[in-house]
């Protein structure tokens, strides 16, 4: 198989791009970056994905897309291209892939937080449009199921972590350098959603090979972490106590984590792990910030 992976530059993408070189695949990568050596790809194809015609020469000979290009930032200066990206990208490539399957990745968070259960495969995401949050990609995914394009929609959890990572909970650890103190919202009771880096990209191989078009599939490996857990293995690895942060002061201590931290963001993979008989064998959130994915102890 001849696989191209948009975002083999990235954390996410670089790993997934080693794992279906693992499962024989050769691999073109699509990135306005050079990727990583661990990446193992075979070609580079340079492009941006408001760039139709790159996108289109990158398909070139391949057999499957994997879709993980995407923009996430979440200062007010920037949504306006983060949504612009990830919809008109999303539109781009789909439109380019013909007949190939496609797995889009998206998170378990578009499907907002669920009341009173963790989210599931079966819950849709209630965001469409260019101007919804995540500009509306996984739906807009789906739509092209119709004309053709095989597409899966792989939701990782709202944390993949490992060594290399600059998301959520590298922001977090980052607070608790700057505060020199590990914080936690509230009663630290709210749960996030949790996978390592080598079981997510192993599903993503998993997913193109044996889930039918119109899926949705969950990255995910630990249900739930409430927020002290995490606070608490973040400030041992760090050597820095642990607090509860007043909920009314949340904003001002993390910043634009802030209010993710303070949601619960849980989801299952229960019906994936059925259909496609995947198990996450990787380290545990807690186990990975324990050996030092996020940095060293800051003080004895």
């Amino acid at each position: 198989m001849r696989a191209l992976v948009t975002g083999a530059a990235g954390f996410i993408g670089a790993h997934v791009a080693a794992a279906l070189a693992d499962a024989g695949a050769s691999v073109r990568a699509f990135d306005s970056n050079e990727p990583p050596p661990h990446a193992r790809v075979d070609d580079w194809a340079k492009g941006d994905l408001l760039d139709p015609a790159s996108i289109k020469t990158a398909m070139d000979g391949c057999d499957a897309v994997f879709h993980l290009a995407a923009v996430y930032s979440y200062y007010r200066r920037d949504a306006g291209l983060m949504l612009h990206v990830n919809s008109e990208g999303t539109r781009n490539v789909l439109a380019a892939a013909g007949h190939r399957r496609v797995v889009h990745t998206s998170s378990a968070a578009t499907c907002g937080p669920v009341q009173g259960r963790p989210a599931t495969e079966d819950d849709p995401s209630p965001f469409h449009g260019p101007d919804s949050p995540r500009g509306g990609a996984e739906n807009l995914a789906f739509e092209f199921v119709d004309r053709g394009v095989r597409t899966v929609s792989l939701r990782f959890a709202p944390t993949v972590h490992g060594v290399g990572d600059h998301g959520f909970i590298a922001a977090i650890a980052g607070v608790a350098r700057a505060k020199g103190v590990s914080g936690y919202p509230g009663d630290g009771t709210n749960r996030w959603a949790a996978v390592h880096r080598s079981d997510a990209a192993r599903l993503v191989a998993l997913g193109l090979a044996k889930a039918p078009a119109g899926s949705r599939l969950h990255a995910v490996a630990e249900e739930g972490i409430p927020s002290r857990q995490i606070a608490e293995a973040i400030g041992h690895a760090l050597g820095l106590p642990v607090t509860s942060v007043d909920p009314d002061d949340v904003q001002d201590h993390f910043g634009w984590i802030g209010g993710f931290f303070a949601m619960s963001l849980t989801a299952t993979s229960d019906r994936t792990r059925e259909l496609l008989g995947w198990t996450p064998t990787g380290p545990t959130l807690s186990e990975d910030l324990a050996a030092g994915a996020y940095g060293t102890a800051v003080r004895a």
